[in-house]
């Protein structure tokens, strides 16, 4: 059993950053894959990143590539989404998810057994 607990949310305006934290209760958070999803009003819940269990193999949605970067520390069961540049298009809630399926782990939401309540997201034009 994982609880996921997100962090970081907030309004910023286009063109800027924010940083997600999403913290893991565990012993055996390594065995996890770890994505971020999000989910905008009226829309279905998209992905956007996915990092493997020891963190050396990354990947992102087309929407984000070059923009965000996510990274994990399993020394503090915490992985992070660091978001630049952000756009008004970014606003969603966002979501961390884990997964214990072999990598590499589908981008679909059905793949991952747990999940984070979601933080808001919120970027001004």
């Amino acid at each position: 059993q994982v609880q996921l607990i997100e962090s970081g949310g907030g309004l910023v305006q286009a063109g800027g950053s924010l940083r997600l934290s999403c913290a893991a209760s565990g012993r055996t958070f390594s065995t996890y894959a770890m994505a971020w999803f999000r989910q905008a009003p009226g829309k279905e819940r998209e992905f956007v990143s996915r990092i493997s269990g020891s963190g050396g193999i990354t990947q992102y949605a087309d929407s984000v590539k070059g923009r965000f970067t996510i990274s994990r520390d399993n020394t503090k069961n915490t992985v992070w989404l660091q978001m630049n540049s952000l756009k008004p298009e970014d606003t969603a809630v966002y979501s961390c998810a884990a997964g214990t399926a072999a990598w590499p782990i589908s981008r679909n939401p059905n793949s991952y057994e747990y999940w984070g309540q979601g933080t808001q997201v919120t970027v001004s034009s």
